[in-house]
């Protein structure tokens, strides 16, 4: 683990890397096809709005990600009265791989992302029998096309799938130990430095 830092560190920052690029990616999405063992979450299975923000710092073809993301009302469905607010966020760390700018400098530009993080699950209901906020160890992997519009604006794609890892102990308000995971599909306005 740590020499793949090193590797990291050496290809983002070493000198010839003079065009490391950073990028903040404000977005909005959905969350879709949500699977999860919390009870009184049906609202999970339906689409969510979602927003946040991540920051990106390139090199050529390796960069660095940090992303958050904030769906209110994930557990929520329109004709539900026992979930009186929920939500669910993330917090990411990611390792970004693109082709080399020279490569996708006038087309849209694919990349993929790997990471781990945090996922937060938050579910007050009417009764307060059993309220649920609990902090999860995730996974996410995604990928997206970034398109620019000028030198330093520009839009993306982009869908990535979430999931809990570990096993958390039954604390009364979920089927089997702790479990949260779902798709996320974004489009975000790049603004690059």
């Amino acid at each position: 683990m740590r020499v793949g830092f090193l590797v990291l560190t050496i290809l983002l920052f070493s000198p010839a890397r003079t065009s490391a690029e950073w990028q903040i990616r404000p977005f909005l999405g959905v969350t879709f096809a949500a699977s999860t063992t919390f009870v009184l979450a049906e609202g999970a299975a339906s689409p969510n709005v979602v927003f946040g923000v991540s920051g990106r710092l390139l090199g050529d073809v390796i960069g660095i990600d940090v992303d958050f993301g904030h769906a209110p009302g994930f557990f929520q469905s329109g004709d539900q009265e026992l979930v009186l607010g929920s939500s669910a966020m993330t917090l990411t760390g990611n390792v970004v791989l693109t082709p080399p700018r020279r490569l996708t400098e006038y087309i849209l530009g694919p990349y993929l992302v790997v990471g781990a993080g945090l996922m937060q699950v938050r579910i007050d209901q009417s009764f307060d029998a059993l309220p649920v906020a609990s902090t999860l160890p995730a996974l996410d992997v995604g990928g997206g096309v970034n398109g620019f519009l000028s030198e330093r604006v520009g839009l993306s794609w982009e869908a990535r799938y979430f999931r809990s890892v570990g096993e958390k102990p039954l604390r009364g308000y979920s089927i089997g130990p702790e479990y949260l995971s779902f798709w996320r599909a974004s489009m975000a306005l790049v603004i690059r430095r």
